[in-house]
């Protein structure tokens, strides 16, 4: 420590910290501007406001970078250092629209305020033109100081290097890119900039009144977490006048203050002319028609408006009677890895004690099925062993089958982050990411030969006796099997095969088994697959043999595409689990629960996802209740998918929209969105977060934990839930992962990590330190493959098609296609395909394109991506008019269940 005098108080330094932090720290307030003491900012010291005199210093010291001395005398509000600030903010001033810049809210007003400041006896410099180009973000640079806060937030915090500064000295400006308009520059949108602006040159246009200032401050900012992505960002909402105006970044522990665009600037859907305000009721005699589902005004016109008395009578008594007439085994739900732990619990309870099956699923079936059987399999446990903030401890990262820039921004900059202090990054997948430009090694392997490509590591390892023996021998079984298996996989014996040449394999393999500390990182490009569990098989050989779990800066990590995926999961919405992941035919696990809901439950394990669809085709299922999720757009081979969803007897439906799926419903019962209910989530992290209502749901929509309970009641359960509290106290009883997780503590500090010990420890996020959660608790090395990619290109369908999200729309497009900022950034379905490809097919960029499979065909304009590979065609999964999911092939990987929607084999033709 150094010690040190601050206005005449003896106070200390702990190292690394200046005399900002320790004056803050004491309570002692001084100005700044270009300084923002928020993760991941470092300070700069060029706007000179947090000017201080140091005793036997002939000049004025920036306080927020100068590192105290032992002995050092300083003082913060001396008349010299404070007329110095003064003058600063009078000559910044000069340049300014008013007093207040363009933000009365902002730092610069409030310090402005606060000197005494109003006015400037400065002559201004010429006013740069407002540039207003950008969807989300206005720029007025009359307003600018130069502070390179903006540029900072996003070449240092976001890492998307599009800010820099331009021009030299008093010409001095803000540019983007090379001095592009802001909405024709490659800013990304994550607002970083807006969020960090201390003057207001930088504004959300929705804060924006018609001098193009900030309006007027919020009224109230409400604390919770993001709807989006699993990454579970900390948020605050700021609401004026019941909505929400402007979104903000909290200090979360998965996100540190930062937000993408879907985060900052997704959330008008909320308001958005298509919402569902009052139950909906099919037309006696309307039928059911799949082409309902590509034409909104057409299925409205089938349905008319009803009282909730109505709906839940005619919903609930519809399932009631299949159930009674026909049996349990008839009915099925989809629950929400949308809504809120305790919404899933109470569904997954719904279907087993008031349907009387199992068959529940949700989306989780769609993306990492297949990695929660391998982790189940291979180490206990389907949850993640590290958070993906633990890159800041690796030494290597490899990110295979995902691309976290467009699908988990925010989990991005982290890696952006400890690549920039020197990690190694590999990157592996057929397509190219904006990873590559700062990757280390990139392994480009053929699509649907995941398999190959690690086995093949796998062989390099074990062959080189590069494998940790000591952690294998202490904790993990089945290392003679794989050394067996993976022996016929030398890297020349498959690179023909995987498409990567032999010496990559295996200096990637040895960077790999030789880093002191490497985490994996993986996406739906590894489970997507009908070969996903195997993919996820050798992920989890690789770390294990290599002892790479259980320390800092190591571990498996699956990224979650939904907000609560890993939070449904575990509260036991799909078919063979109960919560906690106990399987529905353990005797004991049963027998647990049965206790607790004063139930018996059926211990059959119940269909998936894929399996009901097709089961409704076959006229086995006659009646389902959907929240919140949307298979006619999400199910492969939609067009087979919509005709079984609109052949059932009795189709319930609970969404904030007429989505596709609800096209085809008899009842539609208005959802509640996550801005407007309290609950928890849980996201890629392990981390339960809190979850805060900040507006009122439109109309007469109600809250869908209160939908759920009188469906339940309509179904013959005396259920009386009244608040999410009391789910989630029913919730820590039926899943020991929550031991220690209480709904109080979670309100006063919005996000714990489980496991958590004891009711103040913080929770473990690296976990499996000295066991595994097995029976014996060592880990077991299951070989993977080979396998069998299913439909691979020939003559007649030449190319491999692969489908997937962008980064400002989500999941169906339900909710995001109607955020006006993301829709006006990407308006429209384009289909992406390689330069040399587009050239062949005599296709300008733009061009109308064809893509057929032999399930369907899709037209839209064609995108070129320099990323793709030439054979392979990329096709976004959330546009209603031109569905991805018609062309997809609806088998499925045979353990994990999950359909192979990364690989089909395609014609693309000029449209």
């Amino acid at each position: 420590m150094t010690r040190f005098t601050l206005d005449g108080r003896d106070v200390e330094a702990a190292p690394g910290e200046t005399i900002w932090t320790v004056a803050q720290r004491e309570g002692t307030d001084i100005p700044h501007l270009c300084h923002l003491p928020k993760p991941g900012y470092r300070p700069d010291g060029n706007c000179r406001a947090c000017l201080v005199e140091v005793e036997g210093e002939r000049t004025l010291v920036a306080s927020c970078i100068r590192a105290p001395r032992e002995g050092m005398v300083v003082r913060s509000a001396s008349t010299r250092a404070e007329t110095a600030r003064r003058m600063v903010f009078e000559l910044l001033l000069a340049d300014m629209p008013g007093p207040e810049g363009r933000d009365a809210t902002a730092p610069f007003a409030r310090w402005a305020a606060r000197l005494g400041v109003t006015r400037s006896r400065f002559a201004p410099d010429a006013r740069p033109v407002p540039d207003h180009s950008h969807p989300a973000m206005a720029v007025a640079l009359d307003a600018c100081i130069a502070c390179g806060l903006c540029e900072r937030a996003c070449r240092e915090v976001q890492h998307n290097d599009v800010i820099g500064l331009a021009r030299r000295g008093a010409a001095v400006t803000v540019a983007f890119d090379l001095l592009d308009p802001m909405g024709a520059s490659s800013c990304v949108g994550c607002g970083e900039c807006v969020q960090a602006c201390p003057t207001g040159a930088l504004l959300p246009k929705g804060v924006l009144d018609e001098r193009g200032h900030r309006a007027a401050p919020p009224a109230r900012e409400v604390a919770s977490v993001c709807p989006y992505c699993g990454v579970g960002c900390q948020l605050g909402y700021r609401v004026r006048d019941g909505r929400i105006e402007e979104v903000v970044g909290r200090d979360g522990p998965s996100n540190h203050g930062r937000l993408c665009v879907k985060g900052r600037f997704g959330f008008d859907f909320l308001t958005h002319p298509d919402r569902l305000a009052r139950p909906l009721i099919r037309i006696d005699g309307a039928a059911k028609d799949p082409a309902d589902c590509t034409d909104p005004s057409r299925a409205r016109g089938k349905f008319r408006e009803a009282s909730w008395g109505e709906a839940l009578a005619r919903a609930g008594d519809g399932l009631r009677v299949i159930r009674d007439g026909i049996g349990p085994q008839a009915l099925a739900g989809f629950g929400s890895a949308k809504g809120s732990n305790e919404e899933a619990y109470l569904f997954q309870k719904l279907v087993r004690t008031g349907f009387g099956t199992n068959n529940v699923d949700h989306c989780t079936r769609l993306c990492h099925a297949a990695s929660v059987t391998a982790l189940l399999e291979g180490i206990g446990s389907g949850a993640v062993t590290a958070p993906f903030t633990a890159v800041e401890d690796a030494d290597l990262i490899f990110v295979i089958g995902a691309r976290p820039t467009e699908n988990h921004p925010v989990a991005a900059t982290f890696i952006k982050q400890a690549v920039a202090r020197g990690a190694t990054l590999v990157v592996a997948d057929p397509r190219g990411s904006e990873l590559d430009r700062i990757a280390t090694e990139i392994l480009r392997f053929r699509p649907g030969e995941d398999v190959a490509l690690l086995n093949a590591m796998l062989h390099v390892i074990l062959s080189e006796n590069l494998h940790d023996p000591a952690f294998v021998a202490a904790r993990v079984d089945g290392l003679d099997g794989l050394r067996a298996h993976v022996a016929a996989y030398a890297p020349e014996a498959v690179e023909v095969q995987c498409g990567v040449p032999a010496e990559p394999i295996r200096r990637v393999a040895r960077l790999y088994a030789r880093s002191p500390a490497a985490l994996t990182l993986w996406g739906m490009g590894i489970s997507q697959s009908v070969h996903g569990t195997d993919n996820a098989r050798a992920l989890i050989a690789l770390s294990l043999v290599c002892g790479q779990v259980g320390r800092r800066g190591t571990g498996l990590h699956p990224l979650r595409g939904q907000n609560n995926v890993q939070g449904a999961s575990d509260a036991g919405l799909i078919p063979m689990m109960l919560p906690d992941y106990h399987r529905i035919d353990d005797a004991a696990a049963r027998a647990t629960i049965e206790a607790l809901w004063g139930a018996t439950i059926d211990p059959k394990p119940g269909l998936t996802v894929v399996e009901i669809i097709a089961a409704a085709g076959r006229g086995d299922i006659r009646g389902m209740y959907v929240m919140g999720e949307n298979p006619a757009m999400s199910d492969p081979d939609l067009a087979h998918a919509r005709a079984a969803l609109a052949r059932l007897d009795h189709l319930v439906v609970q969404d904030l929209f007429l989505t596709e799926t609800a096209a085809l419903a008899d009842v539609v019962l208005p959802a509640s969105a996550w801005p407007e209910k309290d609950g928890t989530v849980t996201n890629s992290n392990r981390q339960v977060q809190m979850g805060r209502a900040a507006v009122a749901p439109p109309g007469e929509v109600r809250q869908d934990l209160a939908i759920i309970v009188a469906m339940a009641r309509r179904l013959g359960l005396d259920w009386t839930y009244a608040h999410p509290r009391e789910v989630f106290a029913e919730m820590a009883q039926a899943m020991p992962s929550l031991a220690n997780i209480t709904w109080d503590r979670l309100l006063r500090e919005n996000s714990v990590t489980y496991p958590c010990a004891a009711p103040d420890a913080p929770g473990e996020d690296i976990v499996f330190h000295d066991h595994f959660p097995t029976r014996d608790g060592r880990a077991l090395l299951v070989p993977a493959g080979p396998s069998d990619p299913a439909e691979m290109p020939d003559a007649a369908y030449p190319f491999v098609l692969t489908t997937g999200r962008e980064l400002e729309h989500w999941h169906t497009g339900t909710m995001t296609r109607r955020a006006g900022v993301l829709d006006a950034i990407e308006p429209s379905a384009t289909v992406s395909l390689a330069p040399g490809d587009l050239r062949r097919l005599g296709i300008l960029p733009g061009g109308w394109i064809r893509v057929t499979t032999r399930r369907g065909t899709v037209q839209c304009a064609s995108r070129e991506d320099p990323g793709l590979p030439e054979g392979v065609v990329f096709l976004p999964f959330a546009f209603r008019e031109a569905a991805a999911n018609l062309l997809t092939d609806p088998r499925l990987d045979p353990e994990g269940r999950i359909p192979g929607f990364k690989l089909c084999a395609a014609r693309v033709e000029p449209g």
